[in-house]
């Protein structure tokens, strides 16, 4: 958003220098991102009139002009332009006068008294582009007839004018026009603000023109008016021209530029028709599939069902509150026209001018939030430009409210208020607040309700209004008071480790952290979760960033394939992060959302050579036990189970449920071959995911006593049937070892598993296998001696015998 400060002050004119405004604007969120002269430094330059022209002797385009500078004598200067001629007022450059540089860093142009083709010339007359007002140079700069002779052109044109150049966020709509940030400057300063007076234009017509409209989700209201009789090749005002090229818009004919003046000053984007083009009646409505439609900027689009347009009887007319269409457009023959000033409600607006790839100011504005309550006042404005500038007569002006906005009250508690904000503001100043901002309010001295006005789009929740109190109340004025705490030590947690310690942990153990998005592709949940009601996003990023993710797993296999695509051979990554589900026994609170549960994950996945190619070990694959045993690792001294099951993004017999304490906390296990073949990868990567409150949680530590007598190790092999998982043996002697001869047993491992191809083996059948544990056994009070050692191992083998059918194998 760019303006003039001379713009801005007709409304509001506080007593701050330019800098000082510009800093109040920037302390309140209107971030000031610059300030440029409205022109670039002149001297000497006055205004003239032209008395005389005559015909250059030996030039055929130069002429010899007497101009009266108000010096006191009449000046002889020869000059080129094509549209000199006498009785006009121009720009007079005086001998050593100092013009801009004809390059940007150039030395400034000095005038010097010279002949040209032997005729003296004692100054220049100045086109707009010599003194860098705009481009144009196609002749002559000329000045109202009412302009004083001598004038200092700076002061005849208020070239010592700023330009501002303001950041606006995108809540900050209602600034999005001069009287809107006047609007704001009133209500930071203090300063009177003068509001605009719009006078009925008299009404000379009875012509209406036939609107509907279809379509109250699109548009809210509709004001329009006809006028009959208008000069489109009326020159516009230099006042309005000087205002619009410093707000960054090129003048084009009057009547487009009273429509972009309004919308600049007001806010208001209108359209203007060329009554005669238009088919019959008008119809607002929304687009039809195959519908297409000639835009002002050339381009031709295709609308659908979800586009906004106004149609007539036989074609589509206009892109609704977009752009208007090429069919319809104003040029220096309309006469008659059809002004049109409408409410669109944004969602309507939203993201349909980034679909046909370009973006005009109107949209900018209508998809933001447009005031509703004012149409009428500003149709009237516009009519009474046109007919002061343009003429003609004016017809009545319809006005349809079909949807408009229900602005419900929202609450602000003043004690809520300053816990936000920091600082103790009285009721008494927030209501003083409320009113400059010209919101109304009811409070009963703890609580206010203030009812947002029609051109605030953005106070919807209690923050907004805190946001209002801090900007006006000034944010400079907030302490940053350190915060205070007592100073205590802080115990020492000894059964729990944070999560930068595990991510130390695994990256000691050769993995690289990597940071995602915890917002990821539908596919992904449905792929690696088996997940088809995810969290959805309701305003996403990106298509393929729509949902919440429920597993790290799809995150970790989009680094893989990122890190694979550019050659990587040996992946290691790991991350630390939420995963969303949905949960309704989740209250909601200051750290939760009600109805979903949030909890940290750390997930982990390894792909390619186990280790690094080197002289003395083999390559080979990582495998699930090398991944297993970094997660041992990282578990300990917690042991955890690795319970045999499935899970939709895991291979199906190379995958396992982690359980500590009887409590699922995670899973581990090489990638589904479907995966893999879906998602184009060469090998399978081995995953694991486990709940960071797990492997944060720790045991203390339990001192034994150390035997100073060696131990004895037995080995034995035992028979039992396939389907009984090595894991149940292992727990069924873990319960042995708390009673019995059993006691002495320290560790008991799995070194062997045997199974017979076909019937070869004549001791085992074909549905059985052979374990083979090795048990070391240790003594404190002395050294064991056979029989205690023989009886230990005989209660181990009876007791799988009895619960599994185990037998030693011969």
């Amino acid at each position: 958003m760019q303006f003039p400060e001379s713009w801005l002050r007709t409304f509001v004119d506080p007593q701050l220098t330019t800098e000082e405004l510009s800093h109040a604007l920037t302390m309140a969120g209107l971030e000031v991102e610059g300030l440029r002269p409205a022109a670039p430094p002149t001297s000497q330059i006055v205004v003239g009139r032209v008395l005389d022209v005559v015909k250059h002797p030996d030039a055929d385009k130069l002429n010899v002009c007497q101009v009266d500078a108000g010096t006191g004598a009449t000046l002889n200067i020869v000059c080129g332009a094509p549209n000199v001629a006498p009785g006009i007022k121009v720009p007079v450059a005086l001998v050593g006068a100092q013009l801009p540089p004809a390059e940007e860093g150039g030395a400034p142009f000095a005038i010097k008294l010279s002949k040209l083709r032997g005729v003296e010339s004692q100054g220049m007359l100045c086109s707009a582009r010599e003194l860098k007002l705009s481009e144009d140079h196609s002749g002559l700069l000329i000045l109202p007839e009412d302009t004083p002779i001598g004038q200092d052109i700076r002061e005849a044109l208020n070239l010592d004018d700023t330009v501002f150049e303001i950041k606006l966020t995108p809540n900050k709509a209602d600034c999005l026009s001069v009287f809107g940030i006047a609007r704001e400057t009133a209500a930071i300063t203090g300063a009177p603000l003068k509001a605009p007076q719009f006078r009925a234009a008299q009404v000379k017509l009875a012509d209406t023109l036939p609107v509907s409209v279809s379509a109250p989700d699109l548009c809210g209201r509709f004001s329009g008016r006809v006028i009959r009789g208008v000069n489109a090749r009326a020159k516009t005002p230099q006042w309005m021209v000087d205002r619009l090229e410093r707000s960054g818009q090129r003048s084009i004919s009057a009547l487009v530029d009273i429509s972009n003046y309004v919308m600049l000053e007001l806010g208001r984007p209108s359209h203007v028709f060329d009554l005669d083009k238009i088919h019959g009646s008008m119809d607002v409505r929304w687009g039809r599939k195959g519908e297409t439609l000639k835009l002002l900027n050339g381009n031709t689009i295709e609308v659908d069902e979800t586009v906004g347009v106004i149609a007539d009887d036989h074609q589509i007319e206009s892109l609704a509150g977009i752009m208007g269409g090429d069919s319809t457009a104003v040029t220096l023959d309309t006469t008659n026209i059809y002004l049109e000033a409408a409410f669109w409600w944004p969602d309507s607006i939203r993201g349909r001018s980034r679909r046909f790839n370009f973006s005009t100011d109107a949209g900018h504005r209508f998809e933001r939030g447009v005031d509703w309550s004012t149409t009428v006042e500003h149709i009237e404005y516009l009519t009474q430009l046109i007919l002061d500038i343009c003429g003609g007569e004016a017809g009545p002006v319809d006005d349809q409210v079909v949807n408009v906005p229900k602005r419900e009250p929202v609450k602000m508690r003043v004690s809520r208020a300053n816990r936000i904000i920091g600082v103790q503001i009285g009721a008494d100043e927030i209501a003083q607040i409320f009113t400059r901002l010209g919101l109304a309010f009811e409070s009963d001295g703890e609580t206010f309700s203030v009812t947002p006005p029609a051109y605030r789009f953005d106070i919807e929740i209690e923050e907004d209004l805190i946001e209002e109190v801090a900007r006006i109340y000034g944010f400079e004025k907030i302490p940053a008071r350190p915060p205070v705490a007592a100073n205590v030590m802080r115990p020492t947690h000894e059964t729990q480790r944070s999560v930068h310690d595990i991510r130390h942990a695994l990256a000691a153990r050769d993995y690289a952290e990597t940071v995602n998005f915890s917002f990821v592709d539908a596919e992904w949940e449905q792929d690696f979760a088996g997940n088809d009601k995810p969290v959805r996003l309701l305003n996403p990023i990106a298509s393929q960033l729509s949902v919440m993710r429920t597993t790290l797993f799809g995150s970790l296999i989009g680094v893989l394939r990122y890190n694979l695509n550019r050659r990587a051979e040996r992946i290691r990554v790991f991350e630390v992060g939420r995963v969303f589900l949905h949960d309704a026994s989740i209250a909601s609170s200051e750290m939760t959302v009600e109805g979903f549960a949030q909890p940290k994950m750390v997930g982990a996945l390894a792909y390619g050579p186990a280790a690094d190619e080197q002289w003395a070990l083999p390559t080979r694959a990582v495998d699930f036990f090398d991944v297993k045993g970094d997660l041992e690792a990282l578990l300990s001294p917690t042991v955890a189970r690795f319970v045999k099951a499935g899970h939709p993004a895991l291979h199906p017999g190379r995958c396992a449920r982690i359980e500590v304490d009887g409590r699922a906390v995670g899973w581990i296990g090489e990638l589904h071959p479907r995966w893999m073949q879906k998602y184009d990868l060469p090998h399978a990567p081995i995953l694991f995911e486990v709940e960071a409150q797990a492997l944060m949680q720790r045991a203390l530590p339990s001192p034994t006593e150390v035997s100073k007598f060696p131990p004895v190790r037995r080995d034995i092999a035992l028979v039992v049937d396939q389907k009984i998982e090595v894991q149940a043996l292992l727990d069924e002697m873990q319960k042995a070892l708390q009673e019995g001869p059993a006691k002495i047993v320290q560790r008991v491992a799995l070194f062997d598993e045997f199974r017979a191809k076909s019937n070869t083996s004549s001791d085992m059948a074909a549905h059985e296998k052979s374990l083979a544990f090795r048990v070391t056994l240790q003594d404190t009070g002395g050294t064991l001696q056979d029989e205690t050692v023989d009886q230990a191992i005989k209660s181990l083998v009876d007791r799988l015998a009895r619960v599994y059918g185990a037998r030693l194998r011969g």
